[in-house]
């Protein structure tokens, strides 16, 4: 994708994100979206058959980098210039939601949240099994596999939730120890 390219979808990414924080999602029109990225129909249909292609490719973006950072412990993204990056990959995630690039906590609690959620639970999924279940760790086998991918996402997804609704007054370090004191004894 070369340079322009980029710059129309970023256009009509921010437009889409901005119109879901004023309204739900099942009333932005496609006419909205490329009147607030201010570009032609024809170039929506360039890059986006369909407003839910549009939505999936937005999530894939926002939710895939978080997760691909959080897999990547040697990447720091400004996070840790002064100090260490932390061992667990939860504590790594929530440091990137709480940095809240591209706006994504206001996504995960606006009226379309929904949408969002289930995407950034497909995402963990991926996350849980790489860094959990595909690591020959010790796993209690009467737990199917999938179960307790579900289990762990799912509450990580609503201890997400509590985070945010709770104005974040919990550090990203402090939640990760509830989080894997609660986890841990499963997994």
């Amino acid at each position: 994708m070369d340079r322009r390219q980029r710059k129309t979808r970023a256009a009509i990414f921010n437009a889409f994100s901005t119109l879901l924080a004023e309204k739900s999602y099942s009333k932005i029109t496609v006419q909205d979206i490329i009147d607030k990225a201010n570009v032609g129909r024809t170039t929506f249909y360039a890059h986006f058959e369909t407003k839910d292609d549009l939505l999936k490719a937005l999530c894939e973006e926002l939710f895939g980098h978080i997760i691909s950072s959080a897999k990547d412990s040697a990447h720091t993204h400004g996070l840790y210039s002064d100090k260490n990056a932390p061992e667990s990959v939860f504590c790594h995630l929530l440091q990137h939601l709480q940095e809240d690039e591209n706006n994504i906590l206001e996504l995960l609690s606006c009226e379309s949240s929904g949408l969002f959620l289930r995407y950034f639970k497909d995402s963990l999924n991926e996350l849980i099994r790489s860094q959990f279940v595909n690591q020959n760790r010790k796993i209690n086998m009467d737990i199917p596999q999938d179960f307790l991918v579900n289990h762990i996402s799912g509450s990580f997804v609503e201890m997400v939730l509590w985070w945010i609704k709770g104005h974040m007054k919990k550090t990203p370090e402090e939640l990760d120890r509830y989080f894997r004191a609660v986890i841990e004894p499963i997994i």
